[in-house]
């Protein structure tokens, strides 16, 4: 049996933490959710992951649609990380109830602070303020590591009990209308019809109309669009134009198409 740690990414954190749990586990193959169907998936693995990023303090619905799809998975051992831009809230758990009603137990969850891509709450941060969140990430990802080598059964990690009851109510007023959240984005004039926004976007939620990007109101909030845009031409309402964009730096924006991209 092999061990598989299964991704969900817009601007590559999850991505990159899914890569370096990975050196740490001989044997493991690292597979974007967006790729799999049912049928793909393997009948058994000795340790399986997940790492995924904390969308409005829970858990992404492109997560929640991939956990439907995993439920005759049988493994050893199942473990899961959330990336997130400060609190990992009440995102795991959920995640451990949504993966006991599929008949999946999760053995360990961690929380893992990442620079935050949601630009609405401005941008990343300093260049020192990013290399202490990284090297922070580095030595909580070895953490991790260990734990998953030794299968050891851990709670998964969580808010303060004030932020898990207050956040949870906002994913539960926002979570139908993410959708149709697009209807923020813009690209202005430094928008060269190069098509990466199309090309990044995992909900395959942008067409084009005369080179310019449409968003089709299937939103996922990734901001995969507007962080990958190579002109800082897409824009979330008014105030984003002059805010830093974001992605992370070991990660090529080819690696996001991949991720993307279904398994046929």
């Amino acid at each position: 049996m092999k061990n598989i740690i299964f991704y969900y990414t817009g601007t590559g954190n999850s991505l990159w933490a899914a890569k370096k749990i990975a050196e740490g586990l001989p044997g493991t193959e690292i597979i974007p959710m967006k790729s799999i169907a049912e049928n793909t998936l393997p009948h058994e693995t000795d340790i399986t992951g997940m790492v995924f990023p904390v969308y409005i303090w829970g858990v992404p619905s492109p997560v929640l649609d991939f956990i439907r799809k995993i439920r005759n998975l049988k493994t050893g051992y199942f473990f899961a990380v959330a990336t997130n831009g400060g609190q990992v809230s009440n995102a795991l758990v959920q995640l451990k109830k949504e993966l006991a009603s599929e008949g999946i137990s999760l053995s360990s969850g961690f929380g893992l602070t990442m620079p935050s891509n949601y630009i609405p709450f401005g941008g990343p941060g300093s260049r020192e303020t990013l290399d202490a969140i990284f090297r922070k990430a580095e030595e909580k990802i070895k953490l991790v590591t260990e734990s998953v080598k030794g299968k050891e059964l851990r709670s998964p990690e969580k808010g303060p009990l004030w932020h898990r009851l207050l956040f949870s109510m906002f994913y539960r007023m926002s979570f139908s209308h993410v959708n149709v959240m697009d209807k923020k984005f813009s690209a202005d004039s430094r928008c060269t019809g190069c098509g990466i926004c199309v090309k990044v976007c995992p909900a395959a939620n942008i067409s084009t109309d005369n080179g310019k990007p449409v968003w089709l109101h299937k939103c996922e909030q990734c901001f995969a669009c507007l962080q990958w845009c190579p002109e800082k031409a897409i824009q979330y309402g008014e105030k984003t134009a002059g805010v830093d964009r974001y992605h992370h730096p070991e990660i090529k924006v080819s690696d996001i198409i991949l991720s993307g991209k279904s398994r046929l």
